[in-house]
């Protein structure tokens, strides 16, 4: 036992490949202990905080909703019946407390009777209110989780709180249990990879000689230089002159079987002078031997000098094909050089055009004298080829010279079938024509034109297609005829590897155009195509897209949405990012705006529900394998009631609008700003701003006002200067703008919406106070009748007075004072019921014995739309009638 406890010892102080792989075992097996201590940590403590939060959950709406509770509440003496109950359900569940109390928080029972009657300490807001408080604190007991749930009557309302309690440390002690067990497996493994490591270095110790693995190492890098890594031919031959080992190049120069080792050098069919010298085995220095159409420099030196084998060892190096070579390396540099260039000259933009004219000016003269590229229509569109049909369109155009008989640039050409171009469109094979003046089909595109070419010097081409992931765009063609060789077979290589590189920038471009075509289509789709027709404002919008070259179309959009009484909201927003996802974003947020305006919410009620919006769309995308990116957005929401002349607006880390007054003066509106929707938690606040008839309300997004050649303070104030000028009509303003600040190519989508005030007039107003008396129905009806009778509107009024007195009898029985009525006569007779009551009313269908109920139903079937509106004072119920053409615009 002593003698192998000493031989382990030894192998382990050995720095040998058993140590080595032993170090790593137990390397693993300490980390693989480590994180199953750290994964059973925190599982158990992960575990513990769920079943206490569970189970003090559990026990407080189990008290909470105990038979007997509420009778008890409502005793004299409720802590003398709850006190023992709640002591004996506290040891029966092992909370470690359970409180009842009232519902501003006062102890009614308690592990410790000295804290009855005292405040609770804790959050119970949430449960007053008829929710659940589930919080973890660290107390004197040290962590621990906590419910507080309420205790309902028999009607809902919430009379009491109970809340439970239990430290997580009385529901943990999973680790004490499995860490004395993984200690010991992990000491166990330990021991089992020490004896394995022990026999396996005693064997590996005897099969390598005591060698260590650096020697072991340098010895195979050493022979394999010999055999691999060297430029000449090697051959080990024995002490009887068998071949023992012979590398690639070797075989290669003598032609080798492969099965040639072990065989005598005079059995290797080898020339009769050098197998001589391999078989002698005498030394040689740079004896040139001729082997078949090769001259060998043969160098050969005996191997048992040094005390080591018997033998030899010959280097073979071929002489002849040194100068071809070197010849052929210099031509290789250069054309690797040309291809290192061409990639970056090449493809410098998204653009299809550019692309192609830079790969003809980088070809000319370095390669051609003359460079022509044709592409298929449907590329320059950013479709695929159909395929097919040879026709091709010239978008780039480069030679040496100009007066050429070659097609310009801009010339859809037909290839005929024979041409080079359009065999290799169809087949997708270079095409080489060496000689011209041989005119083996190629003229047949234009036999006169052809002539003119040969003519001019032009002698020889080649026609290599423009591949891109397997779709063939175009062929790029190009002309030598200043160089009276003409092109090789070589050539061809070097013209398909400038084609290739050219093809994939271009297949680019034709991509990005295609998406951004799309994008672009997409967003105009989701924009409003005409504004709506409403009385309170004259507007006019522009939108323009960003520039193709950039990062593609933002998602900028604006709105304008008739509300009802007349009002108008002015939206402009613009969402973070560029391309598709940010038009689809720009879609559903607009669409989510008409909604919420719907609704008829107040501008810092809408963005925060947007705000909300934005939230969840970001949770709901964030699982998304293609890593959508997270959204943001900014908004301007402005709502202006042109009866009080008042424009309410909020922003959502939008820029702030401009007003323009009646008088030319310009300035920009001391809106709140809040934060960019997405960002949540923060509340929005509103600015009412009076707007006198004819002022100028500017709405715009950051595309117009930054640029990088001007800071961002100056394009504000440039644009307010600009807008400051009196008499102005929107499409005025909106050209003026643009001419002002326009960057010459735009980098971010610009939407801008120019607006301008106007009033509702009394003479299509009329309003009435309502007493608080179902006699006052009949004076209204009796007013309303004249008031028709003023704007001519006989024949709608009946229906009118109909729709006023179910509405004014409606608030009258069923709401609060003040009652207020108003007619306006706008496009449509619009008729308002306001009260100081915030219940809103419901349709619904009266029986045929019921007595009543009826009164909104005749109003849904007799107007045309109706809805109801809440103020800060109560709420106004609204209906639209459709007018006669003609008779809204009456005395406007």
């Amino acid at each position: 036992m002593a003698g192998f406890l000493g031989r382990l010892r030894s192998a382990l102080s050995v720095r040998t490949v058993a140590r080595q792989v032993f170090s790593l075992q137990a390397a693993i097996v300490v980390l693989l202990v480590v994180a199953a201590v750290v994964a059973l940590v925190l599982q158990s403590r992960a575990d513990s905080e769920r079943e206490a939060r569970n189970r003090s959950l559990a026990v407080a709406e189990t008290f909470a909703n105990a038979p007997g509770i509420e009778e008890a509440l409502a005793g004299p003496d409720p802590t003398a019946v709850l006190q023992p109950r709640a002591e004996e359900a506290r040891k029966a569940s092992g909370v470690d407390f359970l409180v009842a109390m009232t519902t501003d928080g006062i102890r009614i029972t308690h592990p410790d009777p000295a804290q009855i009657g005292r405040q609770y300490i804790g959050t119970i807001g949430p449960a007053a209110a008829g929710g659940i408080v589930r919080e973890t604190v660290t107390g004197t007991l040290g962590p621990s989780t906590r419910a507080v749930v309420p205790v309902t009557d028999a009607e809902g309302d919430v009379i009491a709180l109970v809340s439970a309690g239990v430290t997580l440390e009385a529901v943990s002690g999973v680790v004490d249990h499995q860490l004395p067990l993984l200690l010991g497996a992990a000491a166990a493994a330990l021991a089992v990879a020490t004896f394995g490591t022990a026999l396996v270095g005693r064997r590996l110790r005897r099969q390598t000689h005591g060698l260590g693995p650096a020697e072991m190492t340098r010895m195979y890098e050493h022979h394999d230089a010999v055999l691999h890594a060297v430029r000449e031919g090697v051959l080990i031959l024995d002490g009887d002159g068998r071949l023992v080992l012979a590398n690639d190049e070797a075989r290669r120069l003598l032609g080798l079987s492969p099965d040639a080792e072990g065989l005598l050098a005079r059995e290797l069919g080898l020339a009769p002078d050098i197998a001589r010298l391999l078989a002698s085995g005498r030394s040689a220095t740079d004896e040139v031997y001729l082997t078949g159409n090769r001259l060998l420099a043969v160098n050969q030196r005996p191997t048992d000098p040094g005390g080591g084998p018997s033998g030899c060892v010959a280097t073979l190096r071929d002489t002849t094909e040194l100068q071809t070579v070197t010849g052929r390396a210099d031509v290789a540099q250069e054309r690797l050089k040309l291809l290192f260039d061409a990639g970056l000259e090449i493809g410098t933009s998204l653009d299809v055009e550019r692309t192609s004219q830079e790969l003809a000016d980088f070809a000319v003269p370095r390669f051609a004298d003359f460079v022509t590229v044709d592409l298929a229509d449907p590329v320059l569109r950013g479709e695929e080829p159909s395929g097919g049909d040879a026709a091709m369109r010239r978008v780039a155009f480069r030679g040496i010279r100009d007066d050429t008989p070659l097609y310009p640039p801009g010339k859809l050409i037909h290839f005929v079938p024979s041409t080079p171009q359009s065999l290799g469109f169809g087949s997708g094979e270079t095409v080489l024509e060496a000689d011209m003046t041989a005119f083996s089909g190629w003229q047949a595109q234009d036999p006169e034109r052809a002539r003119r070419l040969v003519e001019a010097g032009i002698h020889s081409m080649i026609a290599a297609p423009l591949r891109a992931r397997g779709v063939i765009l175009g062929v790029v063609t190009f002309w030598r005829s200043r160089k009276p060789e003409p092109f090789e077979h070589d050539d061809v290589t070097l013209a398909e590897q400038l084609g290739a590189r050219a093809a994939v920038t271009i297949d680019n471009a034709r991509r990005f155009t295609r998406e951004h075509t799309l994008a672009v289509a997409l967003q105009r789709s989701l924009l409003p195509r005409a504004l709506p027709e409403q009385n309170a404002l004259d507007v006019a919008h522009r939108y323009l897209p960003a520039h193709a070259g950039s990062s593609g179309v933002g998602g900028d959009w604006f709105d304008v949405i008739p509300l009802p009484g007349a009002r108008v909201a002015l939206v402009v927003g613009d969402v973070v990012g560029h391309g598709l996802h940010a038009a689809a974003t720009m879609g559903r947020l607009r669409t989510a705006v008409h909604n919420f305006s719907s609704l008829d919410l107040a501008p810092d009620e809408l963005l925060w529900r947007l705000d909300e919006l934005v939230t969840r769309i970001d949770q709901d995308e964030s699982g998304d394998a293609d890593g959508a990116p997270v959204t943001g957005a900014t908004c301007l929401y402005a709502l202006y009631d042109p009866g009080t002349q008042l424009c309410t607006m909020a922003r959502a880390g939008h820029f702030e609008p401009v007003i323009v007054r009646p008088d030319g003066s310009a300035e920009f509106a001391a809106v709140p700003g809040g934060p960019p929707l997405g960002l949540s938690g923060l509340p929005f606040e509103t600015a009412e701003i009076e707007l006198p008839e004819g002022s100028g309300l500017v709405l715009y997004t950051d595309g117009l006002v930054e640029d990088r050649t001007r800071d961002i303070d100056e394009g504000l104030e440039l644009l307010r200067r600009t807008l400051a000028h009196p008499g102005r009509t929107p499409e005025q303003t909106c050209g003026a703008v643009l001419d002002a600040l326009l960057p010459e190519q735009p980098s971010d989508d610009i939407a801008l919406v120019v607006a301008r005030t106007r009033a509702l007039g009394s003479a299509r107003t009329a309003a009435w106070d309502v007493a608080s008396d179902p006699s006052a129905v009949g004076q209204v009806r009796a007013a309303v009748a004249r008031t028709m009778a003023e704007w001519g509107l006989e024949e709608e009024s009946f229906t009118t007075e109909l729709i006023l007195s179910e509405l004014v009898t409606n608030a009258i029985r069923y709401a609060a004072e003040p009652v207020r009525v108003r007619l306006i006569r706008d496009r449509a007779l619009i008729c308002e019921v306001s009260d100081g009551s915030s219940t809103a009313p419901h349709l619904r269908r009266a029986a045929t014995t019921d007595e009543g109920g009826r009164g909104l139903f005749l109003v849904a079937q007799f107007a045309d739309r109706w809805g109801t509106r809440y103020t800060a004072d109560g709420k106004v119920i609204w209906t639209e009638q459709p007018l006669l053409a003609g008779t809204s615009d009456k005395d406007r």
